[in-house]
């Protein structure tokens, strides 16, 4: 089965690493599902994912890991043993073994692969989970397994919630270590008294700059509002509460 013409496929530039990011089109869930639901835990009919997913895995040829996801920083170090395994918790997976993928589920939360010689990562990226340093942790563990640098790793920022929609509270900016009247606009721009919009993407690169990651791509679409023929094309929990998870995945031939 070939991609879907919809789907993203980021180019990482490292031979034989490969990288897709679906989005609601392809699958055959229903509506609020609708189409290519990849999440267990969103009550759509599990016959159906497990079908969306047995899709996806035909169109990457990889073996897909899946975790539980859980806006934490841990990170997984996947092997085979994995495909077998009783899902984990985790919020990051890394791999140096060819054929075996690792994929996070989003509908809003940033994700976040990476590639470097020998090896691939990705992280799910909400912003408890990039504040909390789950993007720097996945990094740190696809140096140590590969043995190379922050600036030979290539990543990509996919789709989330956009700069325009994400309305947060103090909260998120003490999360990040900002303090409310200083706050940068192109972080975090005012919005009304107590609110503004967070850029999750700006956060997320300069987290990356600050570990020595200098190739950085993506991250210009916004889940809450991209559409396609007038319809949304990707998943959103913010937007519509109950949806489905669209997955990011990247793995080495």
């Amino acid at each position: 089965m070939p991609m879907h013409p919809d789907w993203l496929q980021p180019a990482f530039g490292i031979p034989g690493v490969q990288a897709v990011m679906t989005t609601r089109a392809g699958g055959g869930s229903v509506a609020p599902w609708d189409s290519m639901n990849v999440g267990l835990a969103v009550d759509d009919d599990p016959a159906q994912v497990a079908r969306n997913r047995a899709l996806l895995q035909e169109a990457t040829g990889a073996d897909l890991v899946f975790m539980k996801q859980v806006h934490g920083t841990r990170v997984l170090r996947l092997t085979g043993e994995h495909l077998a395994a009783p899902v984990l918790e985790a919020d990051a997976c890394v791999t140096i073994e060819p054929g075996l993928a690792c994929v996070v589920q989003v509908a809003d939360c940033l994700p976040v692969l990476m590639a470097a010689p020998g090896g691939v990562a990705a992280a799910h990226a909400g912003w408890r989970g990039l504040a909390g340093g789950v993007v720097e942790a996945a990094l740190c563990d696809l140096c140590k397994a590969t043995g190379c640098k922050p600036a030979e790793v290539v990543c990509w920022l996919g789709p989330c919630i956009g700069p325009d929609a994400f309305e947060v509270g103090a909260d998120v900016l003490e999360g990040f270590g900002v303090q409310s009247a200083g706050a940068d606009p192109a972080r975090f721009k005012p919005l009304r008294p107590g609110k503004w919009l967070a850029n999750l993407p700006q956060l997320a690169r300069d987290r990356l700059a600050a570990a020595g990651v200098t190739q950085v791509s993506g991250g210009e679409w916004c889940t809450v509002r991209d559409q396609v023929d007038g319809r949304s094309r990707f998943f959103s929990f913010r937007r519509d509460r109950i949806t489905g998870r669209m997955a990011a995945v990247i793995w080495r031939r």
